[in-house]
């Protein structure tokens, strides 16, 4: 692969989502304007030139960083759920 995008590495987060039952939305919109973060679901995060995989811990948007790394390279994160979905035991 020549050059990996937000649309790899999304479609690698869906399926991290998939795998371990979690929601595949960061968000849940209600009728009468409120939101709240489902919690549990995996998402992409960019920053400084770099993306990271982040999940919802609680209801009011808190994250953890996954790999507890910060931002890296595109390239990087790849790798790293490629290794994640393959340790799942679904790539």
């Amino acid at each position: 692969m020549k050059r990996i995008t937000n649309k790899h590495l999304e479609k690698l987060i869906d399926r991290i989502n998939i795998v371990t039952k979690n929601p595949t939305t960061s968000w849940t919109k209600f009728k009468n304007g409120n939101i709240k973060s489902n919690i549990g679901n995996y998402y992409l995060d960019a920053a400084y030139g770099g993306a990271a995989l982040h999940q919802m811990v609680n209801e009011q948007g808190g994250v953890a960083d996954v790999f507890n790394f910060g931002y890296m390279t595109k390239r990087d994160l790849y790798n790293r759920l490629s290794a994640l979905l393959k340790g799942l035991g679904s790539y």
